[in-house]
């Protein structure tokens, strides 16, 4: 099993690896690339994204700037909005539905690092070369989810469809269908009702 298998397959990993630094490598490449356009650059940022991306629908849109990790991990449903200076370490995959609204510096944070130092920090193996283990758990936001600004979400969290996340909140665990729910850590605070429809009148 390569390194990119375990780290796909939520095993412990060896992020020094030289396909993973290579992978990363370009996604860094190819996000400077895109964080260098404008918003004259509309079809330039589609192409880029549609070659970094493991999938982008149609209609989203994401502002720079915007960091990738991986990339080919993320896969972001039609109608999306990303706003600017959005994280998204995709070590494990990040999914996001349809029609999702991600507020500026929302982090997406999928890897985890050991607890005890001496197997956390960076070491030598017997092959001479760096080694640096970690894992990684993936990320699902479904359908129809607002995501407010500066929301951290960490490895192996699944937010239901049409939830609000209030600005600021660290999402540590799965958050149902239909909610608000805010703080830190993260907790539901009331369902969504028809009380909250606006009155455009």
């Amino acid at each position: 099993m390569t390194e990119k298998e375990k780290m796909i397959a939520g095993k412990w990993y060896d992020a020094a690896d030289a396909e993973l630094c290579e992978l990363r490598a370009y996604a860094h490449s190819r996000t400077e690339e895109f964080n260098r356009t404008t918003g004259e650059d509309a079809e330039k940022r589609r192409l880029i994204l549609a070659e970094l991306l493991g999938g982008i629908g149609e209609g989203s849109s994401i502002l720079p700037t915007v960091k990738f990790d991986y990339g080919c991990n993320t896969y972001i449903g039609s109608r999306c909005f990303v706003n600017f200076n959005a994280v998204f370490l995709d070590c494990a995959q990040i999914r996001l539905g349809n029609d999702v609204f991600v507020g500026p510096g929302v982090f997406f944070l999928t890897p985890t690092h050991p607890l005890l130092a001496r197997e956390r920090n960076l070491h030598t193996g017997e092959d001479g070369a760096l080694h640096e283990i970690e894992a990684a758990k993936p990320i699902t936001v479904e359908d129809n989810v607002w995501l407010g600004g500066g929301v951290v979400i960490t490895p192996g969290v699944t937010i239901g469809h049409d939830a609000v996340i209030g600005a600021g909140s660290v999402v540590t665990r799965d958050i149902p269908a239909g909610v608000v729910a805010a703080g830190n850590p993260c907790r539901v605070l009331r369902p969504i009702t028809e009380a909250d429809r606006i009155d455009m009148a």
